[in-house]
């Protein structure tokens, strides 16, 4: 009795730290829990591998990121999950100051500091056993899509892109949402809030979505609707509030202007036909800078139906982009 006593608590004792590893398994893939540094701070992700890779076998493989404040439980599982089941080692993180990973001023968004966590993300991935590091895309959405044109455009290690619903120019974009009248007004707003944290060193936040009429840095109805179902369903760890200082970096951010650097590199950019985040006009411009290899995906729908409704409309391209470019 005493030997199959211990030989029980052995067992559970493996299947408690198996656990720890190993967050969702399918028929065709494992999920692990994963962790690595960027810039000297730690950062959480998902590593998933299909099953039945030898163990000499090296993979094609995707890294993944989310767009503004989001955190990988915001639907980015789900593309995972479909890239994987296609036959990619897929690598899904949380920037710094973000989710479970490390980083001050918590809710901060640099887009240089971004691009620096996903190319460690592509190191580090490209370092794994069942990882071919010759062969890696990138795949991003709205702010991630901006990351994903640079990136695509400077890191020639990225053999593939897919930018979905992605920012193209960050004044411009601003100038869609914000009326010509109020401008001014929040250029002063930012020098002020600048000088603030010049001179005290206090971090000031403003909320990710509200209410119509109330001050978000995200101030459309839909984005409203969308991150706080999301939220309540997916990502109870999510916080609605970002740093204000945030604002003024993506005010300077323009990433497609490289966009006509991506080439050779293949390319596909997938567009809402309704985007009022990201405006659908703007993307689609810059989507002509580019050079071939190119493909442009246009879904129904607005900014945040690639997600849900429109998930197949746009998971599907993209994985064909993939297959086509990455595999053997």
């Amino acid at each position: 009795m005493n030997t199959l006593r211990k030989w029980l608590f052995g067992s559970l004792l493996f299947a408690a730290m198996a656990a720890t590893s190993i967050a969702f398994a399918a028929d065709n893939f494992v999920r692990q829990d994963v962790t690595f540094t960027s810039v000297g701070k730690k950062l959480v992700g998902w590593l998933y591998v299909p099953k039945g890779v030898r163990q000499d076998e090296k993979r094609p493989t995707i890294v993944m990121a989310h767009g503004w404040t989001a955190v990988k439980e915001m639907y980015l599982d789900k593309y995972a999950e479909k890239f994987a089941n296609g036959g990619f080692v897929v690598l899904v993180f949380d920037y710094r100051n973000f989710g479970g990973s490390e980083g001050e001023p918590r809710h901060h968004i640099d887009p240089h500091m971004q691009h620096e966590d996903y190319k460690n993300a592509i190191t580090w991935a490209g370092l794994q056993p069942m990882v071919d590091a010759s062969r890696i895309g990138i795949w991003g959405s709205s702010y991630s899509g901006g990351h994903v044109i640079y990136l695509a455009a400077h890191d020639r290690r990225v053999k593939c892109a897919v930018a979905q619903v992605p920012l193209a120019n960050g004044i411009e974009n601003f100038r869609r949402l914000v009326r010509a009248d109020h401008f001014p007004g929040t250029q002063a707003w930012l020098a002020a809030d600048r000088v603030e944290e010049y001179t005290t060193g206090k971090v000031n936040y403003l909320p990710v979505v509200a209410e119509q009429g109330q001050p978000a840095g995200l101030p459309t109805q839909d984005s409203y609707d969308w991150f706080m179902d999301t939220w309540k369903k997916r990502a109870p760890a999510w916080e609605n509030r970002q740093t204000i200082r945030s604002l003024e970096l993506a005010l300077e951010y323009n990433p497609g202007a490289s966009i006509h650097l991506i080439s050779p590199t293949p390319f596909m950019m997938i567009v809402a036909e309704n985007d009022t985040l990201t405006p659908t006009d703007l993307a689609i411009e810059a989507f002509e800078r580019a050079r071939a290899p190119k493909r442009l995906e246009i879904i129904p729908g607005g900014h945040f139906d690639a997600y849900v409704k429109g998930f197949d409309r746009s998971s599907t391209p993209a994985l064909e982009w993939f297959q086509q470019h990455l595999m053997k």
